[in-house]
């Protein structure tokens, strides 16, 4: 008989929500094209900047969406053999990468700002403010699309977080183009540029680390390690736990693997069974490699890691 552990590729919350992820970033490309133009006929850094990250958002949007793609290709019998995890870590990584272009971004406006500060700014503000509020109006029905994943799936959150980010980042510019139009202070725009740029890195490194996490294989920081430990010990039969690693491969699949010693005369499959429904109920795991050994077993103390 084959014992099934097999979790579909849909259930996982990235593939749940690829099918949004895809209109946002075809959302996001349309009126990329348009902010971007719009920037240099205003001469607007405040929306240069904006179109800026919209760049990087179309490119992490559409990273995610070739990710998930991907995992759920592997995962549906286009499988390599010798990738034992199949794609899944591949969210991960798009999410990383995400995080990477928003602090070149946030670099680059901060950069392009000061230098602007030291000249006579040109800048019109009313096309600058309809193509803001359009941009707005563009993100907060992306934001809307991608809100409910962002909860559930790390990919699904950095497209979020860059979304999230933009409409900020149309607020800003709204608001500079209204101080520019109403009082001709034009250092208005490069200021919120400014400000767009700082807002972006620590939510940006918010998620740099939340992924390096997963990628380093740390325990999930929501998972006691040592109350784990504790409550497979207190498990009748079992003297010893060792060898307790737990790790995320990726968003809402949180895995363990563990060793437990027990006492000779313990019932083995009574001991499995028992592990597996703490791990399932106290820590919400679902997969989880367990070696149950006698305490008269001897070799796991060769191992040299």
């Amino acid at each position: 008989m084959v014992h099934d552990h097999a979790h579909g590729a849909t259930d996982r919350a990235g593939a749940r929500y690829a099918g949004r992820l895809r209109i946002a970033l075809a959302l996001t490309v349309v009126f990329l094209l348009v902010e971007a133009v719009a920037a240099f006929l205003t001469r607007s850094l405040a929306l240069l900047s904006d179109a800026a990250h919209m760049l990087t958002d179309a490119v992490g949007i559409g990273m995610a969406v070739g990710a998930i793609s991907l995992a759920n290709r592997a995962a549906e019998g286009g499988r390599d053999s010798s990738r034992t995890f199949g794609l899944y870590r591949l969210e991960i990584l798009a999410a990383l990468a995400n995080a990477v272009l928003l602090f070149g971004v946030a670099g680059y406006v901060l950069v392009e700002a000061a230098l602007r500060l030291g000249d006579e700014p040109d800048v019109r503000a009313v096309p600058m403010l309809v193509v803001a509020v359009i941009g707005l109006v563009v993100n907060l029905v992306a934001l809307v699309l991608l809100r409910a994943g962002a909860g559930e799936s790390v990919n699904v959150e950095g497209a979020y977080l860059e979304v999230f980010a933009d409409v900020i980042g149309s607020v800003g510019v709204i608001a500079a183009a209204i101080v520019l139009e109403t009082t001709g202070w034009e250092y208005a725009d490069p200021i919120v540029a400014v400000a767009i740029g700082l807002w972006i890195l620590p939510r940006t490194w918010n998620l740099a680390r939340r992924s390096l996490r997963v990628l380093i294989q740390a325990a999930p920081p929501h998972l006691d390690v040592t109350s784990m430990r504790s409550d497979l010990s207190a498990l009748p039969g079992v003297v010893d736990v060792h060898d307790l690693h737990v790790w995320t491969l990726t968003s809402e699949m949180d895995v363990a693997s563990a060793h437990l010693v027990t006492r000779v005369d313990t019932d083995a499959h009574g001991v499995l069974d028992q592990a597996r429904v703490v791990l399932r109920d106290r820590y919400a795991i679902a997969h989880a490699t367990l070696q149950v050994e006698p305490d008269t077993h001897e070799g796991c103390a060769e191992v040299s890691w």
